[in-house]
């Protein structure tokens, strides 16, 4: 009775309550005679022709991510599984704006299948990486994570360098149920509803599922065509939602668990609430955003449901429900090494040669070429007064940001590495990037006119409180590597939808949201390299200082304790030096991503696992990944600039790709 009962009416009161709310003030009676006894009053008209499709897309994409969830986390036997943590969402929104400017004419005629495909691939991509039904939940959410910020990369790209063909799907992007007209609602109606019966009447054999592969089939269950048949219908009604609404995270993620809370085990009734409740809580947040548009402007229904999911698996990680206990086994570090280990002197050497000449190569080539010859003869205090000062003036400071930056990112990666003892962990993980965003962008918003040195100020603060907010949460639970990356990747998803919503409020375009978003070195000077010379110059050195104590985590905490290591206060610690020094890079650069992630593995595979040896190949490497990232954003389709953080992400995510398949492994 109260879960349907109570449910059913609470529905209809979010239904009636979301058709009075909008621009034009309708009353309660105009709405139940537009239902009841219509007519061509104009009031009327817009209830039926544009509120009451809004309300009942969102019905219908809520039951869906709902239904989807329930499946996902069903065949995973993953409890944090939904269509956004498995990156289908991230998987079918890049196919559709893919397709929206390769292929305009096969997404007029068939977007569902384009969605499909992105959706599909995404969620094979995330499955197998995070180790497949073996995986942990908290490796599965970072699978998916890290899979959703791959192809957001590639998204922000196309949208960066088509910005006249993708202009209208930034909003749409944010997850928005905006309708014109009933062509969304008949569209989807029938794949939706043909979905949820066909897992309907699956019920019990996902019953039988869930007691374990063996038992399934000993009981004479077709275990591979249930698991089959389930993911292809998630899916399914997550790709259908996505080409209407745009990719709307949480639902499949809170609708499940609550039904869960209540007592409800058998799918029948499971299914049914939690499609019930997730048509209820995407109604709810549609009506919550319209509510307060006069205030503070419309706000994506999608970054409503990141604002109620994230603070939702923050409960779920710190509360520690079943969902979050049973996941406390460590992860190996291990990614494999080389074939044959180089000494550190000579990698070191090998790596500061090629920094060096890939700094020259970024200092020679431009608009104007430059010879390395004159290049050298110019920084020596010779050469052609006008080499000298493009050279001083423009290249230089901006090579030496990248540098810093690179080198900055590489070394915050390897102490959140070592600190939630996972080797998919970067400075995203822990909020860094988006509370940087968030920093800045709000002060964009509110004094448009401020000085240029408060932006990286605010991007600084709004970094810190992000980790702060983490790391004070996690503190609760003894800094559980587990409980430490589920709060990163929820206040993670809080923080993108602030931004979405502050990009939206702004009125700022896409183009320019974007590039500052994907991070850019873009006519970065002195002073840039001076708000960053001072953190790198302290906290570089203390984390190499730190090395012994991160070599104890990868033991586990038993062993570390075991050999007298402080296990709470180091963890501490190397994790705040971490998040201080991307968040001063973030401040200055962007929210750059993937270089924490990539150059600590490149580093580990070259040298093992010597905490003090990382520090300074990732350094390196993580020098000449930016650097390189900057010269190729600068020349590729001169005289326009790919932002650096595209550049890193696009060249890469094949290494990424082949790091996690290993790792998996």
């Amino acid at each position: 009775m109260l879960v349907f009962g109570g449910g059913l009416l609470l529905l209809a009161a979010l239904l009636f309550a979301s058709l009075t709310q909008g621009e034009a003030d309708i009353t309660l009676q105009t709405v139940t005679d537009a239902i009841v006894a219509p007519t061509d009053d104009p009031d009327q008209v817009l209830i039926r022709g544009i509120r009451l499709p809004r309300a009942v897309m969102a019905m219908l994409a809520g039951a869906a991510l709902a239904a989807a969830g329930v499946l996902l986390q069903t065949v995973t036997r993953n409890p944090l599984a939904s269509a956004g943590t498995f990156g289908i969402n991230a998987g079918a929104y890049f196919a559709v704006v893919a397709a929206t400017v390769f292929m305009p004419a096969a997404i007029s005629r068939m977007p569902l299948l384009m969605a499909l495909i992105g959706g599909a691939g995404a969620a094979i991509m995330a499955y197998f990486m995070a180790g497949g039904v073996k995986a942990t939940p908290v490796r599965m959410a970072l699978a998916g994570m890290i899979v959703a910020l791959v192809l957001s990369s590639f998204t922000s790209a196309i949208q960066l360098l088509f910005e006249e063909s993708t202009n209208g799907l930034f909003l749409w992007g944010s997850g928005s149920v905006v309708q014109n007209d009933w062509h969304g609602v008949l569209y989807s109606l029938p794949w939706i509803a043909g979905g949820l019966l066909v897992i309907l009447l699956f019920a019990r054999r996902l019953d039988v599922l869930g007691l374990g592969d063996e038992t399934a089939r000993a009981l004479g269950q077709q275990v591979g065509f249930t698991r089959f048949a389930a993911l292809a219908i998630a899916i399914l009604l997550a790709s259908v939602t996505v080409s209407v609404v745009g990719p709307i995270g949480f639902i499949g993620l809170m609708a499940p668990h609550l039904m869960r809370l209540t007592g409800y085990r058998r799918h029948l009734s499971l299914l049914l609430s939690s499609a019930l409740w997730g048509a209820i809580i995407l109604v709810g947040a549609d009506t919550v955003a319209r509510l307060f548009a006069s205030v503070i402007g419309e706000l994506p229904a999608g970054a409503v449901t990141a604002l109620i999911g994230g603070p939702w698996l923050v409960w779920l990680a710190v509360r520690g429900t079943q969902a979050v206990r049973t996941t406390e086994a460590t992860s190996s570090m291990s990614v494999g090494v080389a074939a044959r280990k180089l000494p550190f002197a000579l990698l070191a050497s090998g790596l500061t040669a090629l920094l060096a000449a890939v700094c020259l190569a970024a200092l020679s080539i431009g608009s104007l070429r430059i010879a390395p010859g004159e290049v050298l003869a110019a920084l020596a205090g010779g050469g052609e007064e006008l080499t000298r000062n493009i050279l001083f003036d423009m290249r230089l400071p901006r090579l030496l940001v990248a540098a810093v930056a690179g080198a900055g990112l590489a070394v915050s990666g390897v102490l959140l590495q070592a600190t939630v003892r996972n080797p998919l962990a970067d400075p995203s993980v822990v909020g860094v990037t988006s509370g940087a965003g968030v920093g800045a962008l709000l002060l964009m918003l509110l004094w448009p006119a401020a000085p240029p040195w408060l932006l990286p100020a605010t991007a600084f603060v709004g970094a810190v409180a992000a980790g702060a907010i983490v790391y004070g949460l996690a503190w609760r639970r003894g800094m559980s590597p587990t409980v430490l990356t589920l709060v990163g990747i929820a206040v993670t998803a809080v923080g993108s939808a602030i931004i979405q919503f502050l990009v939206i409020r702004s009125g700022m375009g896409a183009a320019p949201a974007l590039a500052w978003l994907a991070g850019s070195i873009y006519a970065r000077g002195w002073s840039d390299l001076a708000l960053l010379a001072m953190p790198f110059a302290v906290l570089i050195p203390y984390a190499w200082r730190l090395g012994r104590s991160a070599d104890l985590l990868a033991f586990g905490d038993h062993t570390a304790l075991g050999l007298g290591l402080r296990l709470t206060r180091t963890r501490l610690i190397a994790a705040l030096t971490g998040v201080a020094l991307a968040a001063a890079v973030v401040a200055t650069v962007g929210t750059v991503g993937f270089i924490g992630l990539l150059a600590p593995h490149m580093a580990r595979m070259l040298a093992g696992h010597h905490q003090r040896r990382l520090t300074v190949l990732s350094a390196l490497l993580g020098a000449v990944l930016l650097v390189s990232a900057d010269l190729i954003g600068r020349v590729v389709i001169a005289p326009k600039e790919v932002p650096a953080g595209l550049v890193v992400a696009l060249v890469g995510t094949p290494y990424l790709l082949a790091l996690m398949v290993r790792s998996a492994k």
